[in-house]
Formats: structure tokens, C-alpha cells, sequence
């Protein structure tokens, strides 16, 4: 099987990621997912559709590690700039504003629709995934994703309004994420 799809499964990988060494990556990956489960007793009856889909999911799984790196990373250069020019929370002004954006946020929270706010809690608060949530809550993992993306939408207008901001970040990546798909 290694040789019969390696190079064509490279190929496509490298077009997807532009990056030959993280395709050879994601290739020998794929690989060794496939022959894991192969292992492990499942029946695989066309190996290279399973090659492929893998890949694929390995791609997504690399390309959101890949969003979420670099949100962290501009967040840490942020972060630095803020404490080389010293810290404003040690300003009256600045603890009285911060305890007011969190009551605004308490506010927010607890006006969600109740399954909403459920599901909010259970994630953000006592950690659970969304399959969890959606275990727990006894429905879909689509609809945690919903109810989340709710409660968080309504915190980033709450946030954004008590800053002054005329428009909102999510407002500004969704806008993004069109240009984007165009």
C-alpha cells in the first residue's frame, strides 16, 4: 500500500499546504493512522480512500493548530508591547472600568437562552468539549457549536460596546473569513 499511493498522497498534500515538508509530514502520518487502525482489526476496504480522507482531516486539524498559533502569537507580541510601556491595571480608572466590563459580561451571560447559557457554562467554565457538552445536554454536537458561537458572539458585542468600539472583532472576522472563501 506505501508504495502504490505515497507519491500521489504526497502530491496532493503539497498542493493543499504548499509546504513539502509538512505534506511528507502529514503523509507519513496519514500512513501510519491508516495501518493503526488496519492493526487494530478494522477492515479497510478501499486504503486509499481512507489515505485520502485522512489526509484531509489532517490538513484541517494542521490549518486551525495553524490559526490558533498565530492568534497566540500576535496576542504575546501584544502582550510584551503592554508591559514594556508598564501596567495600567494598577490605575483606579482602569480597575473600575475592568470590574464594570465583567459584570457587563455576568449580565450578558446570564440574559442568554437557558440552553445556551448551559451549554456556555459547561465548556468554558467546567472545561468540557463539545462532544461532552453535547453528551451531557443529550443533543448534538452541532447544536453545542451553535449555542456556543451564540453566548460568544453576545459577549464580543457586549465587550466591544463597553470599549467604545463601533464594530466588533467578530464582526470584522466574519468579515474576513468571506474575503477570504471569494
Amino acid at each position: 500500500m506505501l508504495e502504490r499511493y505515497y507519491r500521489e498522497l504526497l502530491s496532493f498534500l503539497s498542493r493543499a499546504l504548499k509546504d513539502r515538508d509538512t505534506a511528507a509530514d502529514l503523509t507519513q502520518e496519514s500512513y501510519a493512522r491508516v495501518l493503526a487502525a488496519q492493526q487494530g482489526g478494522q477492515q479497510v476496504d478501499n486504503p486509499r480512500a481512507l489515505l485520502y480522507q485522512t489526509a484531509r482531516n489532517l490538513v484541517i486539524d494542521h490549518q486551525r493548530h495553524g490559526v490558533v498559533r498565530a492568534s497566540v502569537e500576535a496576542v504575546d507580541a501584544q502582550t510584551e508591547a503592554e508591559e514594556a510601556q508598564g501596567s495600567r491595571n494598577w490605575e483606579p480608572e482602569t480597575a473600575v472600568s475592568s470590574q464594570q466590563g465583567v459584570l457587563a459580561l455576568v449580565k450578558v451571560i446570564d440574559n442568554l437562552p437557558l440552553r445556551c447559557r448551559e451549554a456556555f457554562m459547561l465548556n468554558r467554565f467546567e472545561g468540557l468539549t463539545y462532544p461532552q457538552v453535547a453528551q451531557r445536554m443529550d443533543i448534538s454536537v452541532k447544536a453545542v457549536e451553535q449555542h456556543i458561537k451564540h453566548a460568544l458572539d453576545a459577549c464580543e458585542r457586549a465587550r466591544a460596546q463597553s470599549a467604545g468600539e463601533s464594530e466588533s472583532v467578530g464582526a470584522v472576522r466574519r468579515k474576513l473569513n468571506r474575503s477570504r472563501h471569494d
